[in-house]
């Protein structure tokens, strides 16, 4: 039960960071309407000792090749208790422009080449998580 509260707490403060961060760069206008981005947070669970791997990963490959291929970085964090940990989220026009973003990335050689290169000593990633998230028309960022 504890586990859960932990992570739901997690959760709603990395949301809170997300918009408190960005909020000076998302003004609303009222009659804007709900055509909002699709966000995705994903978590990946590491294995033991191997969080610098991927955010080596992240640093020198991946992110390059998100925005490559579409996808707009929000942020990246390492929860406090849970040291083996990144969570991080992207934003996308629309679930469709998602999926083609996705299907770009995972076939693209350089990316290919990156993940069996982090790979080659052991697994990196052992566990992930993703949620999609739609902002309320009250939200700062969109």
């Amino acid at each position: 039960m504890k586990k859960r509260i932990v992570i739901a707490v997690s959760s709603v403060l990395t949301l809170c960071c997300i918009a408190l961060c960005l909020s000076s760069d998302s003004k609303l206008v009222a009659d804007e309407g709900l055509n909002a981005r699709v966000f995705e947070m994903r978590t990946y669970t590491t294995a033991e000792g191997r969080l610098d791997v991927l955010h080596k990963r992240f640093r020198d490959h991946t992110n390059y090749l998100f925005v490559k291929h579409g996808m707009t970085l929000i942020g990246y964090w390492t929860p406090v208790e849970k040291p083996e940990t990144l969570v991080y989220v992207l934003a996308y026009p629309s679930m469709e422009a998602r999926k083609k973003s996705w299907d770009g990335f995972m076939n693209d050689e350089a990316w290919k080449k990156a993940w069996a290169e982090s790979k080659k000593d052991g697994p990196v990633v052992i566990a992930i998580e993703a949620q999609f998230l739609n902002p309320t028309d009250y939200s700062p960022i969109r």
